[in-house]
C-alpha cells in the first residue's frame, strides 16, 4: 500500500437496484498529492467517491483509511480524517454563510483541536472570500456562492483527506481556478486530495494522478501524460481530439477535432 497511502479502495463493487455501477475497482489515493477521477457522465466517479468517503457500503470488496476497515472507524472519527463535498449543497433552513461554516468544526467538539476553531473558520472563509457574505442566509444565495461556502465548511474541518465532488461546476473563471488552487495548496501541506472533474484540460494542469473510469470500471491510472492520449480519449469518450502544446508552457492541450 506504500507508506503514504490515506485511502485505498480493493476490488469495490457497488450495485444500486440491477444495476452494476462500479466493477472490481482498485484505487489509492495517497497523502501529498491531487487524485483526479474523471470519465465520461455515468462512467462511476461520484458512486466511487461515495465509497471512498463511506457513504455508500460496496456489494464487495472493502475500503480503508490509513490502513484500517473504513467500516471499524466510528462516524466521528471518520470526521476527523476525511471531509467530503458533494455535488448537491442544498440548505433548506436559512443558516448564514458563518453558520454553515463553524458546522465543518463540528467533529472537534470536546476534543483538544476545539481550540483551533476560530482560526480554521477564519482561514476557511479568507480562502473562499466569504467575507461579504458571512450574514446571509446560504438558501439565498446563487449556485456558485452555495458552492464556496459548502468549500468553506470543508477546509474548516481539517481533515486530512478531502474528497470533492466537481467543487468547479457552479463556479465562475476565477473561483474555478480558485478552488482548484486551494486543492493543490492541500496537497502540498500533505492532504491527500480525491477530486472528481470533467473538464480534461483541468485534470491534466492541476492532478498528480488521474484514474479513468469507463462503465464502472478502471481503464487507467497514471499522470495525467500516461493517462490522457489522443488513443484512449478517443476509445473512451467517442470523441476525436488533438493535444496542441500550450504556447507557455509547452504542456498538452487537449482540444475536440470539429
Amino acid at each position: 500500500m506504500g507508506v503514504n497511502a490515506a485511502l485505498r479502495a480493493r476490488s469495490v463493487s457497488v450495485w444500486i437496484g440491477r444495476a452494476s455501477i462500479l466493477t472490481d475497482v482498485d484505487l489509492t489515493v495517497e497523502a501529498g498529492r491531487v487524485h483526479a477521477l474523471i470519465g465520461p457522465n455515468g462512467a462511476g466517479k461520484s458512486t466511487l467517491l461515495a465509497a471512498l468517503a463511506g457513504d455508500i457500503r460496496p456489494a464487495a470488496g472493502n475500503v480503508s483509511v490509513h490502513g484500517t476497515d473504513l467500516n471499524a472507524w466510528k462516524p466521528k472519527q471518520l470526521a476527523r480524517e476525511r471531509a467530503v463535498l458533494l455535488q448537491e449543497n442544498r440548505v433548506s433552513f436559512p443558516f448564514t454563510v458563518d453558520e454553515v461554516v463553524r458546522m465543518g468544526r463540528s467533529p472537534w467538539r470536546g476534543t483538544a483541536a476545539e481550540a483551533e476553531d476560530e482560526q480554521a473558520v477564519a482561514d476557511a472563509i479568507a480562502a473562499t472570500e466569504l467575507h461579504p457574505l458571512l450574514e446571509r442566509p446560504v438558501p439565498s444565495l446563487s449556485g456558485g456562492e452555495r458552492a464556496r461556502a459548502a468549500l468553506a465548511r470543508v477546509l474548516a474541518q481539517r481533515a486530512g483527506i478531502l474528497l470533492l465532488d466537481e467543487p468547479t461546476a457552479a463556479l465562475d473563471l476565477k473561483h474555478q481556478e480558485d478552488v482548484l488552487r486551494l486543492a493543490r495548496e492541500r496537497a502540498h501541506a500533505g492532504d491527500a486530495v480525491v477530486i472528481v472533474l470533467h473538464d480534461l484540460n483541468v485534470a491534466a494542469a492541476f492532478a498528480d494522478t488521474i484514474t479513468l473510469l469507463e462503465n464502472g470500471r478502471v481503464v487507467a491510472t497514471g499522470t495525467p501524460a500516461e493517462v490522457l492520449t489522443a488513443e484512449r480519449i478517443r476509445a473512451v469518450y467517442r470523441q476525436d481530439v488533438d493535444l496542441v502544446p500550450h504556447p507557455a508552457t509547452g504542456q498538452p492541450i487537449i482540444v475536440p477535432r470539429r
